[in-house]
């Protein structure tokens, strides 16, 4: 304590933070609603080609920052121009018909335990923060920090105001918000699924590893945080998630060749309509 200066109070108030795909969702978020912008007519067939590259390389080498950057970029090239008021509406369309189906019962009575207790409860999510907000307002939770896109007049730039929400700016949005909210963070929680989310449970008192990939289990070990499994019983656990991912990105890319193939020789079967006709 520096003389005249008394270290202040730590925060009073607790609040539990959750990450969101594969932690309170089972599958990633955006993959979802990705297919329903597709279904609704927002993405081009070389768009949707060029993400699910993207998708398809993440899922077969692993991550990495180029990785996360390439396919944040390509995220935020195809949205540049769409309207941020259609993005939400589609966005609760994807969430009644698809996500609400797939959240893990563990992990929302966990949510709802805390609620109880009068916790606060915030979503921590890389998602898109018009997606993080709807799924905690489903939820009924406090509120949810996500990557914010930045947009003008309604709608979107193609660029990022702030961080990309990942790793360590979780952990720098964490502390933020302690500050605002006059949290304690030795008396809160986090719980995620993988080592992207260590920063995040290192930043509060009560971690929790949630569905955890094998590097999180080992180091959640190692630390003596708390582990919880709501996948069922398949023994593969992540790997189920993985080649689930791994096999919708390749169903997108088969998808998008057909269709362009469809288009390629389109023409061709015109003309051999029409000299057909002609013959007649």
């Amino acid at each position: 304590m520096t003389a005249g200066h008394p270290t202040p109070d730590p925060g009073t108030r607790i609040a539990a933070f959750f990450d969101v795909d594969n932690t309170i969702i089972r599958g990633a978020s955006a993959f979802h609603l990705a297919r329903g912008l597709k279904q609704r007519g927002f993405f081009t067939n070389r768009e949707l080609a060029r993400f699910a590259w993207e998708q398809f390389k993440y899922n077969v080498l692993g991550e990495s920052k180029e990785q996360m950057r390439s396919v944040r970029d390509e995220a935020l090239s195809i949205i540049r121009g769409w309207s941020v008021a259609e993005m939400s509406a589609i966005g609760e369309e994807v969430y009644d018909e698809v996500l609400a189906l797939r959240v893990f019962p563990g992990t929302k009575a966990i949510i709802d335990e805390h609620r109880a207790q009068g916790h606060e409860v915030w979503l921590i999510t890389a998602t898109p923060i018009e997606i993080g907000r709807l799924i905690a307002q489903r939820l009924g939770v406090t509120g949810a920090l996500g990557t914010v896109a930045q947009h003008k007049g309604g709608y979107y730039t193609g660029a990022l105001e702030g961080s990309f929400m990942h790793g360590k700016a979780k952990a720098e949005a964490i502390a933020n918000l302690a500050a605002e909210r006059d949290l304690n963070l030795d008396g809160c929680f986090a719980y995620g699924d993988s080592m992207n989310d260590v920063h995040m449970l290192g930043a509060v008192g009560r971690p929790c590893a949630i569905n955890p990939d094998r590097k999180l289990r080992v180091h959640a070990r190692r630390h003596h945080w708390p582990i919880k499994d709501f996948r069922g019983r398949n023994a593969q656990g992540r790997r189920s998630i993985v080649r689930a991912s791994f096999t919708g990105s390749v169903w997108v890319v088969m998808l998008v060749l057909r269709g362009l193939k469809r288009a390629a020789f389109a023409p061709f079967r015109r003309g051999d309509a029409g000299a057909t006709s002609e013959g007649d």
